[in-house]
């Protein structure tokens, strides 16, 4: 009598989407590849690890030991990347002027309202 005790083990053909690697909870390879194709995001989109003057000054002094280094070429990449970070600063500043303008004009906007509503109240109680 035979007992087919291999029966349990996988089969020999994959399937077309089992590609031979275990995908975690969030569907991601385990192994890092994040090249074209894949379904890699950011968990924080948009920030780093340090913020914008940090990195500008990081960028700066590499760039600096680059050069004196002789590595012209690698100072310059670093440069670009402190240019950069000098352009999001730059626009993070404009942005907060923005909302800080519209946030006056708001408070300005209530208290006229506020004015006008009690004189509105005022004149009706005469």
């Amino acid at each position: 009598m035979n007992n087919f005790k291999n029966n349990n083990r996988r089969g020999r053909f994959k399937l077309n989407n089992e590609r031979g690697f275990r995908r975690n909870g969030n569907g991601h390879k385990p192994n890092g590849e994040f090249g074209n194709g894949t379904s890699f995001k950011r968990r924080h989109p948009g920030k780093n690890n340090q913020n914008a003057a940090k990195l500008v000054e990081k960028y700066n002094d590499l760039a600096r030991e680059a050069l004196s280094n002789g590595d012209k070429i690698l100072s310059e990449n670093y440069l670009q990347h402190s240019e950069h970070f000098t352009r999001i600063l730059i626009s993070q500043e404009n942005l907060k002027n923005q909302t800080e303008k519209l946030s006056e004009s708001n408070i300005n906007n209530e208290t006229k309202v506020n004015l006008n509503n009690k004189d509105v109240e005022e004149t009706t109680s005469k």
